[in-house]
């Protein structure tokens, strides 16, 4: 029978890539000292090398790196050592990441908002912050007043800009914080504090071609840094529960902003608003979508496609496209989600089949020259559909591959590939254990990060090969599900573990290094 795992003197496990076997679990003491102050309202702060607890699990690892020979089985191989992991944040308050686009563009900083609940579900955070990854500096980039809350942080890729959810100030009984009543906003990481509006919002008829309905959420900016895009929800259409001939009703949708125009609307209601961008949604939804057909009810948890998109089968490049999860009927009637594509247009200010701005009984339209394609039909597998953890697609740089999560016929989370252009889906993984959260590429394409088994993983998306990079930790301190992201050099890796401060316990922020 071969060796499996390796227990060094140190107490380092180093585990065969194929993940066939348990590794027992460290625990990790209390980073955080239990009666550090709450108060966090100075611009900037440095939490001092006195205020600085490590792991007791990482202090163990110091000097313990070994490269033992374990058994693979597509080739033998010189795993890598388990890395020493950094803990970044200890103050006494939670810290979110957000599943993709949290380090700066050189990779000194890392963004993240401050909601309190555990998976960040409540929607109560006052600051976006950044702590800088040498020095752990924090700097608050922006307070949310007037009762607003604000979260959801990610970076612009090439530029100092943050984009993040703004709920609604002064809220009020008929305007709370909802689906459908928050915005996106921006900020300029040089100068703190000051907040544009991303998306227009004109809720009274006539609208406003540009701007939109009701809420848009989990902004991420194109590649080269212009576009943004987000799941969206209407608030006009909300005051329906049902769908006839003489209204639609609202349905999650995936939107986009684009800088061609500043979009000015009427005041004729409190709550709408200018926006800088230009906004229009990109998917056809439907309330009934017809069993076994490629009609979709919901698009959710979207992805841009390659740094520069992508090559279709007849050479041209398709310059911007997103991919996004949209929930079909399956044959019997029964809900899942596949992967489809939208293929955009250079110019998204014009109309196509319908008002961009929709009217007051249907939904706005996708503009003109845009492409919805199926690329997964899953219904006949043994569990159809995407399933796993909360999950947003991710293309390949190179925009070659969509990656995503689904069950194999064991019951088992793998991850899965497919081509922008269709054809069959690709199991890249064939672990025992289940992928366990949001997962991200490496810059150079070769590696995939995420969550497994209470450890942080890679997998080489060429050789299928996954390697764990930290300990593998009780389920109380084990790496949360919500965010493993590469830095912009591919050198580490951000996530989040929620480690105990006393009687209370606060999400924590990590990074560790990739070999």
């Amino acid at each position: 029978m071969k060796r499996l795992f390796a227990r060094k003197p140190c107490g380092a496990v180093v585990p065969s890539p194929k993940f066939n076997g348990a590794v027992p679990a460290v625990a990790f003491v209390s980073a955080v000292e239990p009666k550090q102050r709450m108060k966090r309202h100075v611009p900037l702060r440095s939490p001092g090398r006195s205020r600085v607890l490590l792991p007791l699990m990482a202090i163990l690892l110091t000097g313990c790196i070994s490269t033992p020979d374990v058994a693979s089985t597509k080739s033998q191989t010189r795993n890598p050592p388990v890395r020493l992991e950094r803990q970044l944040t200890n103050q006494r308050y939670a810290h979110i990441l957000t599943n993709f686009g949290v380090w700066s563009p050189d990779g000194k900083w890392i963004v993240y908002d401050t909601r309190s609940e555990r998976p960040g579900t409540n929607f109560d955070g006052d600051t976006i912050e950044r702590i800088n990854v040498e020095s752990r500096e924090v700097q608050v980039l922006y307070r949310s007043t007037n009762g607003a809350h604000c979260g959801v942080v990610t970076c612009n890729p090439v530029a100092p800009k943050v984009v993040f959810i703004h709920g609604p100030e002064n809220p009020t009984p008929d305007w709370e914080y909802g689906m459908y009543h928050r915005q996106g906003v921006i900020v300029d990481m040089n100068h703190p504090g000051k907040a544009v509006n991303l998306d227009a919002r004109d809720i009274m008829p006539p609208f406003t071609p540009g701007a939109l309905r009701g809420g848009s959420h989990v902004h991420v900016f194109s590649a080269d840094g212009q576009w943004v895009s987000y799941t969206y929800e209407d608030h006009v259409l909300a005051q329906f529960s049902e769908e006839n001939a003489e209204h639609e009703m609202n349905f999650r949708n995936v939107g986009i902003s684009v800088p061609v125009k500043r979009v000015v609307v009427s005041k004729d209601h409190p709550r709408n608003q200018d926006g800088d961008y230009f906004s229009v949604l990109v998917a056809e939804t439907t309330a009934h979508p017809k069993p076994g057909s490629d009609e979709i009810r919901r698009a959710i948890e979207d992805a841009w496609i390659g740094r520069n998109g992508y090559v279709k089968p007849d050479g041209k490049r398709q310059q911007r496209a997103l991919a996004f999860q949209g929930e079909v009927a399956a044959p019997n009637g029964s809900l899942h989600m596949e992967v489809f594509v939208a293929d955009l247009p250079d110019d998204i200010t014009q109309p196509g089949n319908g008002p961009l701005e929709g009217t007051a009984t249907t939904r706005p339209r996708p503009p003109k020259g845009t492409v919805q394609r199926r690329l997964t039909f899953t219904a006949d597998r043994k569990f159809p559909g995407l399933q796993g953890p909360r999950q947003w697609l991710r293309s390949s740089p190179d925009g070659s591959r969509i990656a995503f999560l689904m069950k194999d016929d064991a019951g088992v989370v793998q991850l899965w590939t497919i081509s922008p252009n269709g054809g069959a889906p690709v199991q890249v993984t064939h672990n025992q254990f289940s992928v366990a959260s949001a997962f991200s590429w490496s810059p150079d394409g070769k590696l995939v990060a995420h969550a497994m088994d209470n450890t942080v993983c890679v997998t080489d998306m060429n050789t299928s090969e996954t390697k764990r990079l930290t300990m593998r930790t009780t389920d109380d301190t084990a790496p949360k599900s919500e965010a493993c992201v590469f830095s912009p050099d591919g050198k580490r890796i951000a996530y989040m573990r929620r480690l105990p401060s006393g009687d209370e316990a606060f999400n924590q922020i990590f990074v560790c290094t990739v070999p």
